[in-house]
């Protein structure tokens, strides 16, 4: 890297922070800003930051001041922020996140790129703990806490610090960033309507894919199977759960309270029996990517099968909170449409009635997708199920909010399942605590607020009472 001087706005971002560890242990100097600091949330991640030598200023432009510093913004770099006002000021270069880590990733002589809709975060985590049981040192960026490397002294362990040889990286869609990787290795798990238009989603891992040496697919999605179909066939490692020919394929699911028990086949006959820790078909066909991904970098397959068996999971992927008085919490990352199913068809694979706390990420994900919402619930939730909606979180703006949490919520109320829309989280807190008897399992769902899980440890203690 060119300079060593670097201001990172937002860092106690769940992409910032990883990435400024990252460009720490590679020489630079950190310093930065976030805006929740300044209102005073999450302080114990600001504090872990200045206990590992990064400087933090108030998200109020005072921290920029030099020429010679790289200011670190997310996608959008937006002249309103402060920060970015005294960078110009400065004349201190300004790159966005995607940029820097695009730049990274691209410099490793070997590379694991990891795309789709769903699964991102675990399907990374997953590779970052078979590379790291199998000795290969890998630089990993999630955008998630893998459980596997948090400790007491790593408690924000979305990174991992490795070697320069081999990265491996979670690589977004939504913002079109995903167009600056050049992977070795380019994992797409799923394709479905998310942030963007099946079109642009279809040039974009079309783009990922022919720029990578091997492509890993899943023959289980309609969109991923035609992009396999339309690459070279010595450069794609396939995937499925079901009899669907493909180079590694799972059988004999059998669901587990907590995890997930199949046998892995690899085309040529070779069995393995796996059981994960983490429950879900959905994990097994994220096992089976994993496992691809890997396979095309050297990794024996027995190595790959004995490291996912101690493979923890990922903090927020339906990660139980606790129980109190036979009600059981849990926190999930779920806020798209085919998160949000996957989640709901796990939980019932078990009995017990579903109080369902989803709060959107914002209001254009509601509009672009309101039908796909209510369909999803409406069509997943049982009977005795109980949906609750706080309104969309917003920071302000000029975001057209024309459709909120009452349009989904009514439009499932149509479908003969019950849902509610409420003004405040805090407000649907109490209705959960009203409602919750034994059995009962609460899911607090929801992305890109790190206060949801802080809410959901919270019910947890108010059931305990």
């Amino acid at each position: 890297m060119n300079q060593d001087d670097y201001f990172f706005c937002g860092i106690g971002g769940s992409g910032m922070l990883p990435l400024a560890m990252i460009v720490q242990a590679r020489g630079g100097r950190i310093e930065g800003s976030d805006r929740s600091r300044d209102q005073g949330r999450t302080p114990e991640k600001f504090a872990w930051l200045e206990a590992h030598g990064v400087i933090l200023h108030p998200q109020d432009g005072s921290g920029v001041t030099r020429a010679d510093q790289t200011v670190v913004a997310t996608g959008a770099i937006e002249d309103a922020v402060p920060d970015i006002g005294a960078a110009k000021r400065a004349g201190a270069r300004i790159v966005t996140r995607p940029e820097l880590l695009s730049q990274l990733f691209n410099a490793a002589p070997a590379s694991i790129g990891v795309a789709g809709t769903s699964g991102k975060s675990t399907i990374t985590g997953m590779i970052a703990w078979i590379l790291h049981r199998a000795g290969r040192e890998p630089t990993v960026m999630n955008g998630a806490v893998m459980k596997n490397f948090a400790d007491a002294d790593h408690p924000f362990a979305s990174a991992l610090i490795g070697g320069p040889d081999l990265f491996v990286s979670e690589v977004d869609e939504s913002d079109g960033s995903i167009a600056r990787y050049e992977p070795t290795v380019a994992v797409v798990s799923n394709i479905s309507l998310d942030h963007k238009s099946m079109e642009e989603l279809r040039d974009l891992f079309g783009g990922f894919t022919g720029r990578a040496a091997r492509a890993v697919l899943n023959l289980d999605n309609v969109e991923t199977q035609a992009l396999a179909q339309s690459l070279p066939a010595d450069k794609v490692i396939t995937f499925a759960l079901g009899e669907e020919p493909a180079t590694l394929n799972a059988h004999d699911l059998e669901p587990l309270p907590t995890g997930m028990r199949f046998t892995v086949v690899e085309s040529g006959g070779e069995k393995h029996p796996l059981e994960l820790h983490v429950p879900g078909a959905h994990n097994a066909a994220n096992a089976l990517a994993a496992i691809g991904a890997v396979r095309a970098i050297g990794v024996p397959l027995s190595e790959a099968i004995a490291a996912l068996e101690s493979f923890a999971g990922i903090r927020r992927r339906m990660e139980v909170v606790g129980a109190a008085n036979g009600v059981t919490v849990i926190d999930d990352f779920a806020h798209n449409p085919d998160k949000i199913a996957a989640t709901l068809k796990t939980l019932h694979a078990f009995d017990g009635r579903l109080l369902i706390l989803f709060q959107p990420h914002g209001f254009g994900p509601l509009r672009l997708m309101q039908a796909e919402f209510i369909d999803g619930f409406a069509g997943l939730m049982r009977e005795d199920d109980v949906l609750l909606m706080p309104e969309p979180v917003y920071f302000g703006g000029t975001t057209d909010r024309s459709v909120g949490s009452e349009n989904i919520a009514s439009g499932i109320r149509a479908a003969g399942r019950n849902a509610e829309a409420l003004a405040t989280r805090e407000a649907c807190g109490d209705r959960l605590i009203d409602l919750a008897r034994p059995g009962d399992r609460i899911i607090v769902m929801g992305a890109r607020d790190d206060t949801l899980s802080v809410f959901a440890a919270a019910l947890l203690e108010r059931l305990e009472t």
